[in-house]
């Protein structure tokens, strides 16, 4: 192997893993924009009103004894 190969097999992996990396950023950053409240679509925001509601069901079934 001369020194074009050697280089254009660096080349490749490079660019590899700059593709895997730049896939990754957007995987976290998808993932972590879901973690935020946005006004009602994300998961944050459907957790919260989930914990509202078993709130409410706990006092409820509190009062009832």
């Amino acid at each position: 192997m001369n020194a074009v190969d050697i280089a254009a097999i660096a080349v490749g992996i490079v660019t590899v893993l700059g593709g895997v990396a730049a896939f990754l950023q957007f995987l976290v950053k998808h993932y972590l924009n879901e973690l935020k409240p946005n006004g009602g679509a994300s998961i944050k925001d459907q957790v919260n009103r989930l914990e509202a509601r078993v709130d409410t069901i706990i006092e409820l079934l509190g009062k009832s004894h």
